[in-house]
């Protein structure tokens, strides 16, 4: 096997292990669907999975679940608590001015993650969106908004990433939005949106805007508003709620700028 063979093989079993973090109990047939591969694929590495401790069978069912053992994977992680601290007051503020969700989301790996939400805080969501829950990097709203401004060189980083261990449909996807110009066209209009949603946990009945937080040349990750298909139109959304998130991401970044490093004097 070569070393690029290695790669994916690897991010294809980290892809498994998040689907069936994500959904608790899915089939087979279920996890084959969410990732796009051979069912043989799947099968093959969900039993490396099983072997391994971080997954196991329900004893009385064809279903697959997460172990404890999962837990351990996320030991030691510290990453991105300083920017959930300097965010929450600022999007508890705005949620209660636009009463929509608000989410900080950062890019791990192939996906975006959220990294706090005040879904919990308004009747106006159809789930509450936990830290942890994550959705596609090229095909979400916030992944979008994070390629679009990340620089050429750490975009360059990203796409070999993407082609070593995503999906042909991801890099497919990647590559298009490479070269149609896309990105610009972002960076220029500052956010993107997205209607009706496929990847949401109610695909199709949610629409999104999420625009970039930086603190000074740093892209930090995405500010994320959510709201109803039925309730507005993208046009209708952002003419009311773009202005006050672009000033909440630019407050949340300039909080960071001024927030002083542990241990310094």
């Amino acid at each position: 096997m070569t070393a690029d063979s290695s790669i994916r093989v690897i991010g294809r079993a980290l892809e498994i292990l998040r689907v069936i973090n994500l959904k608790g109990s899915p089939s087979l047939s279920e996890i084959q669907r969410a990732v796009d591969l051979p069912y043989p694929t799947v099968l093959r590495l969900v039993r490396a999975l099983v072997e391994e401790g971080v997954v196991e069978r329900e004893p009385s069912r064809k279903r697959y679940r997460p172990t404890p053992l999962v837990q351990a994977l996320s030991y030691g992680f510290q990453g991105h608590d300083a920017l959930v601290t300097a965010a929450r007051p600022h999007i508890e503020a705005l949620t209660g001015i636009v009463h929509w969700p608000i989410s900080v989301v950062t890019r791990m790996g192939n996906m975006m993650v959220v990294r706090d939400s005040t879904s919990t805080q308004t009747p106006l969501t159809f789930n509450h969106y936990y830290p942890g829950w994550q959705v596609p990097l090229i095909q979400s709203a916030s992944g979008r908004a994070y390629l679009a401004h990340a620089t050429p060189d750490s975009r360059a980083s990203l796409i070999r990433h993407v082609e070593a261990t995503g999906s042909e449909g991801d890099v497919q996807m990647l590559r298009v939005f490479e070269s149609s110009g896309e990105a610009e066209k972002i960076r220029k209009q500052g956010y993107v949106a997205i209607s009706r949603t496929a990847y949401s946990a109610n695909p199709g009945r949610t629409s999104s805007f999420a625009v970039p937080i930086f603190e000074g040349e740093n892209l930090l990750g995405t500010l994320t508003l959510v709201f109803f298909a039925t309730a507005m139109t993208l046009e209708d959304a952002l003419a009311k709620y773009l202005d006050p998130v672009l000033q909440t991401a630019r407050r949340i970044g300039e909080d960071m700028g001024r927030s002083v490093p542990a241990g310094a004097a």
